[in-house]
């Protein structure tokens, strides 16, 4: 099977995981890093953050987006995974809360 991906990452095979998702970033953005997000719509908000949001058709495609934000170095507040139809209930994953815990044996 032959898959190609665009520069967000976002894969032309099918996948599994797909959805909207909002991705909250610290500082603004302006309305011109769009193009190089592939046209996502990106939003400033009052307390200087911005969210990117972005239909993606599966992790390969959310992966390839957060690469491209961690390669502007611009700290990541959260991920969250919209809620639609029928779908399971919204996460949300920041890196300033998300633990892991490992067993002691």
């Amino acid at each position: 099977m032959s898959e190609t991906s665009d520069a967000t990452g976002t894969s032309s095979g099918t996948g599994s995981d797909g959805g909207q998702y909002d991705i909250h970033l610290r500082g603004h953005l302006d309305s011109r890093w769009s193009a190089w997000f592939d046209g996502l719509t990106l939003t400033q908000l009052p307390d200087g953050s911005t969210v990117i949001q972005a239909d993606l058709p599966d992790q390969a495609a959310l992966h390839g987006l957060l690469r491209r934000v961690n390669d502007l170095g611009v700290p990541l507040i959260a991920v969250t995974r919209a809620q639609t139809g029928n779908s399971s209930p919204a996460t949300t994953t920041s890196p300033a809360t998300t633990t892991t815990k490992r067993s002691t044996r």
